[in-house]
């Protein structure tokens, strides 16, 4: 399980609180997990972990193998959940200059679309497109949000443009309803080859189903060790007491909700968890912010936003709480050279590693914000140290995150209808076992770059 520290929250709280909402979380856990609540026929992401590869996964896998075989560049065309949760765990495993090693065929780079207007942008992936043989994915349940739509509109007609429109159909991929939309119909049209979105999976909990997979499989990460993880983790994250980190954080969540905390600022000490903290947004705004009620999710990366966030969060409003991810140090180190004329005054440094500066900045940060009075949850994932280890340590942190952030909708008239959700995809902070009780689209060149 992934470790959560709650011990500098009790300048806000007290442990009888917390114990008293024991009632309430097990009740709003069980009511998810049997489906008995309001708004259960979107809960399919529940039945998605596997142990086995299933066909699907086959099927995949078989479409990346094609996709990495034939392209320098491959594009994901998607918006919101259709994009966030596959890119965040691309970053998180390879980095977020992941697309830096890659460029040829076998390890294609990989590209977001569809998730803006901006032309500069347009531009720019334009550009990296130009000479390059590359395939691109359109996810969309319907096939008409506005961003994705004119996105898929232009890369179709490039590829048409290119390679005639037979030879694109090999290289157009489209994830989807089974049934019905545009896109689906598009895809039957011209015969581009298909993956489902389940039906009773919303767009947002959809990163475990071919949206999230074949992006997946494409940057090279095993996706059978990601469902495992996944499988593991739904096993894990069903212990019904407090020893559940899912359970814990979210109880914390709650009472300082309660006790008029507006805001919660999820932190990470490290950049490739940035597109996790975006996934995490969108998951807890999405499904919070209903009838008036839900805490506003807001996020940061330290050290860098401690130099323009830092004065407001110790001496602003006390609205806030905090959410802090610091993973463990990476197996290679980084150290601190010597300079003799010592102007920067920075000797007392020398010798000592990177990650050791780093956390007397993580340590201090909690120190100095929780001793102002914003109360300081805290998580340390552990260790990645190979591809196969991060493939099922992120997956489990996607995991906590849906169920945590996915309550049943008839509590929503309640305040715990936010009792189970728990940041973990983009906010690793769920998981310890130990409480601490101190303190349509044509193929026309819709967006083809005037020269």
């Amino acid at each position: 399980m992934i470790k959560v520290d709650i011990s500098n929250v009790w300048g806000q709280l007290a442990l009888p609180d917390l114990l008293a909402l024991e009632k309430e979380v097990s009740s709003a856990h069980k009511t998810l997990m049997e489906g008995t609540g309001e708004g259960n026929d979107f809960l399919g992401w529940l039945n998605l972990p596997s142990y086995e590869q299933t066909e699907e996964m086959r099927r995949i896998a078989q479409a990346a193998d094609r996709i990495r075989e034939t392209s320098e560049v491959f594009v994901v065309v998607g918006i919101g959940g259709s994009y966030l949760g596959p890119r965040a765990a691309i970053e998180l495993t390879y980095g977020n200059n992941y697309n830096l090693q890659r460029g040829v065929k076998g390890n294609p780079r990989i590209f977001f679309a569809g998730n803006g207007l901006s032309t500069r942008a347009w531009n720019d992936l334009s550009s990296e497109l130009d000479g390059k043989d590359f395939s691109v994915v359109f996810i969309s349940k319907s096939g008409t949000t506005t961003e994705p739509a004119i996105a898929t509109r232009a890369l179709r007609w490039m590829l048409e443009r290119k390679y005639g429109t037979d030879g694109a159909k090999s290289r157009i991929f489209a994830i989807t309803d089974p049934c019905k939309g545009a896109l689906r119909q598009m895809a039957m049209e011209e015969g581009w080859e298909t993956f489902v979105i389940p039906p009773d999976v919303g767009g947002r909990y959809s990163v475990l189903t071919p949206v999230g997979l074949l992006p997946m499989a494409v940057a090279g990460i095993n996706i059978c060790d990601v469902m495992l993880g996944a499988a593991k983790a739904k096993k894990d994250y069903d212990l019904r007491s407090f020893e559940n980190p899912v359970w814990l954080y979210a109880a914390i969540r709650n009472l300082l909700y309660r006790k008029g905390k507006a805001i919660e600022l999820l932190v990470s000490f490290e950049p490739a968890f940035k597109m996790m903290s975006g996934w995490w947004q969108q998951l807890f705004g999405e499904t919070e912010g209903k009838d008036g009620k839900g805490l506003f999710p807001v996020t940061a990366e330290f050290t860098a936003d401690l130099h323009s966030l830092g004065q407001m969060i110790q001496q602003g409003q006390r609205n806030l709480f905090e959410t802090m991810i610091r993973f463990a140090p990476p197996a290679r180190t980084v150290t601190v050279g010597s300079d003799w004329k010592n102007l920067d005054g920075l000797n007392y440094l020398e010798g000592k590693t990177l990650d050791f500066v780093d956390e007397q900045a993580f340590r201090g940060t909690v120190a100095a914000h929780a001793d102002g009075g914003v109360p300081v949850i805290t998580s340390s994932p552990r260790l990645i140290t190979t591809r196969r280890v991060a493939s099922v340590e992120i997956s489990s942190m996607l995991w906590l995150t849906m169920m945590t952030v996915s309550p049943p909708a008839a509590c929503r008239s309640r305040i715990i209808c936010r009792m189970l959700f728990r940041p973990a995809g983009s906010s690793p902070a769920v998981g310890s076992s130990r409480m601490s009780t101190r303190g349509r689209m044509a193929s026309t060149p819709a967006m083809a770059t005037r020269r």
